[in-house]
């Protein structure tokens, strides 16, 4: 059943704002929500056309008001982040992913007119260790439980959304766990780690990285809301990138640091605001994460626009880098060492 009146959580982000506009633009859909706790920038507002701002905190009861009075049927929860503001931001982070998303279902849980709930995850729920599968699918478990930080709190996040699906079976829960966001207008720790000049890796490690350009994700998002596609899905570009391959194509330099000097490193970024590493994106670097998205183009029925190569290129060619080395130079590089390599088997 489409929607009618759809409410979006985190509309003063890029994912949350940007998918306000696209339901706003939308005929079909009577209204449109967007909360947050502050407005979003001025040109994301312009875009969000007719969606009203509502500035509510999920964290808060007074959300079910704001649900019930509007008379919601679809929610979309796409507050859900890795990126921390401010010398305080680890802490509030939790607290928005976490305590925002109980309050939230339980809103939704009293509210009868909800049909539809949306729920931004991500695949970093798989976690990251030696110990990891070449390819991860949906049916899998960590090897090793998240033990902090963003992927600690969406674990904990898809916890209760599973609890509340038990509860409201008449509810259409679809969870979408997203490999890491890319392109060239969406903010990430993983896009200002990129456009670091020098690039700090973990020496010995060159981890598998695959990627999502934003405007898949919103398209993803916006189908999963607009179509009855309950379930777990997995999404991600095609293919993956090597670390040292992704720091090559955007033309930077890398600077391999011991294991034992790599927290000293991360607080050093922190620090100087430039890069907020966690444990557990220290850890992402370290092994990466690859996971299976053959559900997300059969049963979901969306194949990203962008592989993993492509978003990368889009991201760095939109940010304008501006390479410390030449792209076309990359890439002759990386065909001689495959063919080399060919050449050895």
């Amino acid at each position: 059943m489409a929607p009618k009146v759809v409410l979006v959580t985190g509309v003063s982000r890029f994912l949350g704002g940007n998918l306000a506009a696209r339901f706003a633009a939308n005929p079909d859909i009577e209204r449109v929500l967007g909360v947050d706790t502050e407005p979003p920038p001025r040109d994301l507002l312009r875009r969000m056309g007719r969606a009203e701002f509502v500035r509510a905190d999920i964290r808060n009861p007074l959300i079910a008001k704001v649900i019930a009075t509007a008379g919601v049927d679809t929610v979309v929860h796409a507050s859900v982040t890795a990126n921390p503001a401010g010398p305080t931001g680890r802490t509030v982070m939790k607290e928005m992913n976490v305590i925002g998303t109980m309050q939230l279902l339980a809103a939704c849980q009293k509210s009868p007119h909800v049909r539809k709930l949306v729920v931004k995850s991500t695949s970093a729920v798989y976690g990251s260790s030696a110990r990891d599968p070449a390819v991860f699918t949906e049916g899998m478990s960590p090897k090793e439980l998240p033990s902090s930080g963003y992927a600690k709190d969406a674990v904990e996040v898809e916890g209760y959304v599973r609890g509340f699906s038990r509860r409201r079976p008449d509810v259409d829960v679809t969870t979408l766990r997203f490999t890491n966001f890319i392109g060239p207008r969406i903010d990430t720790v993983l896009t200002r780690y990129f456009a670091l000049p020098v690039v700090p890796t973990v020496m010995g490690y060159d981890a598998r990285v695959q990627l999502l350009h934003s405007e898949d994700a919103l398209a993803i998002l916006e189908r999963a809301a607009m179509h009855d596609l309950p379930g777990v899905f997995n999404a991600g570009g095609e293919g993956v990138l090597l670390l040292s391959q992704a720091i090559r194509r955007a033309g930077r330099l890398t600077l391999p640091v011991p294991s034992a000097a790599v927290p000293s490193v991360g607080r050093f970024f922190r620090s100087a605001r430039l890069v907020d590493f966690s444990p557990d994106q220290m850890r992402f670097l370290n092994w990466g994460r690859v996971v299976d998205t053959g559900l997300l183009r059969s049963e979901f029925g969306f194949t990203p626009r962008w592989t993993t190569r492509q978003a990368f290129d889009d991201y760095v060619s939109g940010r304008d880098l501006r390479p410390l080395i030449a792209p076309e130079r990359v890439e002759a590089v990386e065909r001689g060492l495959l063919d080399a390599a060919a050449r050895l088997r």
